[in-house]
């Protein structure tokens, strides 16, 4: 649930705290995607809050805004497909945390945002499972 480690370091250290490979990437997915639903709907309003509150937050929010503003245009473009590969790259400034402000700053509805981070959620896990212990390890 961590955003930028999100699946890309939960996968690795639930086999290594003794989970099965499958029950690591099934557990990471699920922590992946259940702050999702909420980063969608409660981003703008929680920004605006911090908006508030110091000029130190303030910057923080300009920031993570610019970040989305950065990934807009692939969304933009490529709609379903843009939004699921953003969230299956798994690489720094990727992910589903990502994927969801972007969402959020471009007002996205949650059900046509969600479905498209779930696939990314689920490639990236793929993704990080393969690289990290071979196609067998998730087919096996």
């Amino acid at each position: 649930m961590i955003p930028v480690i999100e699946l890309r370091g939960a996968i690795p250290y639930g086999v290594v705290a003794g989970l099965s490979v499958h029950t690591a990437f099934i557990l990471a997915v699920i922590g992946n995607l259940l702050p999702i639903p909420f980063l969608i709907v409660f981003t703008r309003k929680v920004f605006e809050w911090l908006r508030t509150k110091s000029e130190r937050l303030n910057r923080m929010v300009e920031k993570l805004e610019r970040k989305a503003e950065a990934k807009r245009d692939i969304v933009e473009k490529y709609k379903f497909l843009g939004l699921m590969i953003l969230v299956a790259i798994p690489l720094p400034g990727t992910g589903a945390w990502t994927g969801a402000l972007v969402a959020a700053m471009m007002d996205m509805r949650l059900k046509r945002a969600m479905p498209a981070i779930i696939v990314g959620v689920l490639v990236a896990g793929v993704i990080v499972t393969t690289l990290t212990y071979g196609a067998g390890a998730l087919f096996s």
